[in-house]
């Protein structure tokens, strides 16, 4: 098979892994912090045997890199928490519908880190996904349990959006399976202060669960990414994982029985399309 075709096969079928993770926030019956404190401790194993089987060196370049790494894992074990708990107070559709304002979030946030400027456009993105989130919101109260879950949901998202931007501008020289190892090392070091003795009474189906997690649902994903960026473009890459949220929302409509709101769904297509057109542009932008 030709290499590109293989890479976008690929690529889908990470999409899909990375969007069946939102699953395991309904199907643990463990809280956000012990799912991502399991999760990170599985993966992490994993992602420094992918780095040793792959022949990269384990050590980092330097010491200001490590600050970096414990700085980025920081962000990621709030962002993975805060992913988990917004699908398990309200949704997996409205979770991860949420998150996905990240697009638009990374371009509000982006010239304190780029020096660049807004233009209207951006303003009209950042509108359309706020319309779209309102449309979710089935009422503006936080005693709803959607509410607070759409309100987790897009905190994750500025999280992710702020993780992104300090791993583009200080860390993007390490491959995605090495850059993911050190901060699931992180994350796992920084919830073992957290973690409950829930995680540890769990039961055999949990602990597979975990692993299932752990492994195929985020150690090989994210080697998945790094071959897969060896024969693609970064926009084709972007476009692509902006079905993410389609695929996790269908998969929780088979898998989990969901059945979203029609609001739900038209706001989802709101902030998806605004992803979509965001990352379109930003391609654009930085081709020139």
């Amino acid at each position: 098979m030709d290499p590109v075709k293989k890479s976008l096969w690929s690529l889908h079928v990470t999409m899909i892994l990375l969007g069946a993770t939102a699953l395991f926030s309904k199907l643990l019956p463990l809280s956000a912090v012990d799912i991502t404190f399991g999760r990170s401790a599985i993966a992490c194993i994993m992602l420094f045997g992918i780095v040793k089987i792959f022949g990269k060196p384990i050590f980092l370049n330097c010491k200001k890199d490590y600050f970096v790494a414990l700085f980025l894992g920081l962000l990621m074990a709030a962002h993975w928490v805060s992913y988990f708990a917004a699908m398990q107070y309200s949704s997996v559709s409205v979770g991860m519908i949420a998150l996905f304002t990240f697009p638009v979030m990374t371009v509000l946030l982006e010239p304190f880190f780029e020096g660049i400027r807004l233009v209207w456009q951006d303003l009209v993105s950042a509108i359309v996904v706020l319309f779209g989130i309102f449309l979710i919101v089935p009422e503006i109260s936080l005693e709803n349990e959607i509410t607070q879950g759409v309100l987790i949901g897009v905190c994750s998202a500025v999280l992710y959006s702020f993780r992104n931007l300090v791993h583009r501008k200080h860390f993007s020289h390490y491959s995605g399976a090495h850059a993911m190892a050190y901060q699931t090392l992180v994350i796992f070091i920084s919830l073992s202060f957290f973690s409950s003795d829930e995680l540890f009474k769990a039961s055999q189906e949990t602990y597979i669960g975990l692993v299932i997690l752990g492994i195929f649902l985020t150690a090989v994903p994210h080697a998945l990414i790094a071959a897969s960026l060896k024969h693609l473009r970064a926009k084709t890459f972007s476009l692509i994982a902006c079905m993410q949220p389609l695929y996790g929302v269908t998969l929780a409509i088979l898998v989990l029985d969901e059945q979203p709101r029609w609001q739900t769904l038209v706001g989802g297509l709101l902030v998806i399309s605004a992803a979509i057109y965001e990352t379109i542009n930003a391609q654009k932008l930085h081709s020139k």
